[in-house]
């Protein structure tokens, strides 16, 4: 799954001349929590409403709504945006996975998805979110079937062997490593598991946990 796919495309964007009280109505008309800041069509950083925030009067200021309006009014973006900012960006041919990466690492919200200089687009923690409710299939009719096994060559081709003679179809599958165990994680899109996990514990295999559609409901 490609960051192309899941991003925003033609993100709101604004300029270091574009005043806090603009910024803050755009985030708000576009329920966003960010703006890419763009200077002569190329990204030069990104501010978010805690930026914002931090720099807005707070509730107990003693200045009246007109001069906190009129205070917001005059101060821009460049005078808020930090110097030599380090704004992390990705490629839209890159794999989602990567992005994930990036933004944990550095903790950060979101990505300005940036192609041959120009920006195309913006994936968020939200989009991320989104892909990994995708990649399991979690709102898919269906049910899943979380088995312990040995982490060996073969392992998986077996389990799906099994469950292919048992004339089911998978839908998806995840491996994950946890304490030292091995898990496999099947989705079918059969309504009915207990056959099939019935056969996979007959084949010495432990079922650790079941779960039918319309759990996830």
């Amino acid at each position: 799954m490609y960051v192309r796919s899941r991003m925003t495309r033609e993100p709101v964007t604004i300029t270091k001349q574009t005043t806090i009280a603009d910024a803050l109505e755009l985030m708000r008309k576009h329920n966003i929590r960010r703006l890419p800041v763009l200077e002569n069509n190329k990204l030069v950083g990104i501010v978010t409403d805690r930026d914002l925030s931090e720099v807005s009067p707070s509730p107990a200021t003693t200045l009246s709504v007109f001069e906190i309006n009129h205070l917001l009014a005059k101060m821009k973006i460049k005078d808020v945006l930090p110097k030599g900012q380090k704004v992390y960006t990705i490629s839209p041919d890159a794999f989602i996975e990567e992005a994930a990466i990036i933004m944990r690492e550095h903790k950060v919200g979101a990505l300005p998805v940036v192609e041959k200089d120009k920006l195309v687009g913006i994936i968020t923690e939200t989009n991320i979110f989104d892909a990994f409710i995708d990649l399991l299939g979690v709102k898919e009719q269906g049910c899943r079937i979380d088995m312990e096994v040995e982490d060996v060559p073969g392992v998986l081709a077996d389990v799906t062997q099994i469950i292919k003679k048992d004339g089911a179809n998978i839908s998806r599958v995840a491996v994950f490593r946890e304490e030292g165990k091995t898990y496999i994680v099947i989705r079918l899109t059969t309504f009915y598991g207990e056959p099939i996990i019935k056969t996979l514990e007959e084949h010495g295999y432990k079922i650790t946990s079941y779960k039918s559609y319309n759990d996830f409901q």
